[in-house]
């Protein structure tokens, strides 16, 4: 069983890294910020906190898809309201709790590429490997802003927003684990980062 975990601020390219990661592995992927989203997601549609509705949930990822309670919302937690939504949610620390034991239990089991903002310092801190991924923040807006087609210095705007937030938030703040490894893919093409990574697994015998 191992366990990979990639942390970094939004926009650093996470998701799909991992994404990739985990395949060229041969390893599950797991979002963990669609579980922020699909809690967000469905207390917005209910009406509700976050916090009360969090232990509840069933959150399954399945390939590329996300289900909540059995319903396919992997395009609907990307909206941009969701993620500010989801944004506040993932401070509440009651929410993270509930969300962290969920993500524990699946990490329990078989090889997992986990990312985050806190995987290796808070959820799985006996991660086989840690990366910390990084870039500068006019070059992480611009990547975000070409991905989803949005207005560059908008998606600089709310993403300078979500830094503080997530940097300054009493529970689980976003940090480097002590022992991670920060990646800075600034001037790293996205196949690069992949390489170093899978290289870095693969080197410590873990794969």
């Amino acid at each position: 069983m191992t366990v990979v975990a990639i942390d970094g601020p939004a926009g650093a390219g996470k998701s799909t890294v991992a994404r990739a990661v985990a395949e060229r592995l041969g390893f599950t992927y797991l979002d963990t910020g669609a579980m922020y989203r699909s809690v967000a997601l469905a207390a917005r549609e209910r009406g509700a906190e976050p916090a009360t509705i969090a232990p509840a949930l069933e959150i399954q990822q399945l390939g590329k898809r996300v289900l909540v309670d059995g319903r396919d919302v992997t395009e609907a937690i990307r909206k941009p309201e969701v993620s500010e939504a989801a944004s506040r949610a993932a401070a509440d620390p009651a929410v993270r709790e509930a969300v962290v034991a969920q993500q524990r239990r699946l990490l329990e089991g078989g090889d997992w590429v986990a990312e985050g903002r806190d995987i290796g310092s808070v959820v799985a801190p006996e991660a086989d490997v840690k990366v910390f991924l990084t870039a500068d923040p006019a070059e992480r807006a611009r990547r975000r802003a070409s991905e989803l087609g949005l207005d560059e210095a908008t998606v600089l705007a709310e993403q300078t927003i979500r830094d503080q937030r997530d940097q300054t938030r009493e529970h689980s703040p976003l940090q480097a684990a002590p022992d991670a490894i920060t990646l800075d893919t600034t001037h790293m093409t996205f196949a690069e980062v992949v390489a170093r990574i899978a290289g870095i697994v693969a080197g410590t015998g873990h794969h």
